[in-house]
Order: C-alpha cells, then structure tokens, then sequence
C-alpha cells in the first residue's frame, strides 16, 4: 500500500462488504460507463470492475495512487491523473454513473463539480463525512450545497460507516449517499443560481426580508420574515426564478 498522505484527505475503505453495497448500488449494466472519484489503491476499482460496465474513468490527484492503480489490468480501466473538483466531467461522456469514497478536506468541493455537470451524470453515489453527507440529504441542517444538490437530484442517505473499515480509520462515522438526476432538472444558468444561494445562507440567521426585496418575497409566496432554513427547495427555486424576473 502507497504511503497516505494528509494532504489528499485519504482514508481507504477495506470492508469487502460496504464496497459491494456501494457498487451494487450503482445498479451498473453492460453498457455503462462509471467514473471513480479518488481511486486510492483500487479496492472500490477492483469491486467495479467485477461487473459488466462498458468503461471505467478513476480520478486520482495523488501521482503515487495513480501508478498504483495502473498495474490494474484491465482493458475497460483508464486511469487519469485530475483533481475531481475542476475537472470537466462531460469530457468523458454523456451518461456518467459516478461513485467515490471522496476525501473528507474536498468532498463539498467535488459534489458541487457534480452539480454542475448534472446533464452528463444521472446517478451519483458517494461517501462523505456523515455530517455532510446527512445535510445533503436534508436530514440536518441544510446549507446552500444541500439546496443546489437537491434542485437537481433526488437525495436518499444509504448508510453509516464506522471508522473501524478504514486504514488509518478516521476520527468520525461516514456516509454513503446516492443522488439520482430528476426526471426534468430545471434549466438554470448555474453560476448565478449557486451566487442567489451563497447569499441567502451567508448569514441565515437574518430575516430574508434583509436580503431580498419584500415585494419579490411576497410574489414568491414567502413571508418576508422567514429564515433560510424554513424554505423547501422549492420555495429556493421559486423565489430564484421571480428574483430574476424582478430585476
């Protein structure tokens, strides 16, 4: 095993079984092409490739985990050297099943990437810090990531992993979620979206009323002394749309 580094955010999941749940339910077929965030030393790599999908894309930033996972023969596996978080996901194709154990210091970072390129991934499965991974499925507090998350995809939160199935085991339980594209996502220009959502939870304790006009609050059918966390994703993405009518 390479050495981990603390900078790559590496903890490695060695339970047989939690990578099996996680593959299985990507639901993969023949003709899939599934996309691995954060390869490491290929224990995920190795599960997916038992199925019958067509490609397998693995991201790896770590020069030492990419070589590793290179002595993986298999004529499906491309293993690219990328940071998961800027990397431009469509490049790869157009139906994207992806999966990762994603590095606790980056996974925000990567689901957003995600969020982005929603048109090439209809399904994503992915295991994060179960903090977050229970905010993204609007399980706890929400944040404006668990919003821009959840305006495109159905949420479901799959399971806890504990510490113990991981080499080194990190100092909190895990989360596995899986996040499967809606049926008709709405067409947004995404920047400004995620720009609307930042403000309104920068400071989520003031009174939406302080940050946007009561009129377009009203007309969205939102009292303008709510607080961000009493919205729905839907209040979210109505009261985007008529702020943008509005100005």
């Amino acid at each position: 095993m390479g050495r981990l580094k603390k900078s790559y955010g590496q903890h490695l999941l060695v339970s047989r079984g939690v990578l099996e749940k996680i593959a299985g339910s990507l639901d993969i077929q023949d003709k899939d092409v599934v996309v691995e965030i954060g390869g490491g030393t290929g224990n995920l790599t190795r599960v997916l490739l038992e199925y019958p999908l067509r490609k397998l894309y693995v991201l790896e930033l770590d020069p030492e985990m990419v070589e590793k996972l290179s002595t993986i023969e298999d004529d499906r596996l491309e293993v690219i050297r990328a940071d998961a978080g800027r990397f431009d996901l469509c490049s790869l194709g157009e139906e994207l099943k992806l999966v990762g154990n994603l590095p606790y210091n980056v996974g925000s970072l990567i689901v957003e990437n995600v969020v982005f390129h929603h048109n090439c991934v209809p399904v994503g499965v992915f295991m994060l810090q179960k903090e977050v991974a229970l905010k993204l499925t609007l399980k706890s507090e929400t944040g404006w990531l668990a919003v821009f998350l959840n305006t495109f995809y159905e949420t479901s939160y799959l399971m806890s992993v504990p510490p113990r199935f991981f080499v080194p085991p990190p100092k909190v339980d895990s989360g596995v979620i899986r996040c499967v594209r809606k049926e008709a996502p709405p067409e947004l220009d995404m920047k400004r979206y995620k720009g609307f959502l930042t403000k309104l939870f920068a400071d989520r304790r003031k009174m939406l009323k302080k940050k946007i006009p009561e009129r377009v609050l009203l007309k969205s059918g939102i009292d303008p002394r709510a607080r961000v966390e009493e919205l729905s994703v839907e209040d979210f993405l109505r009261l985007y749309n008529v702020y943008q009518e509005e100005r």
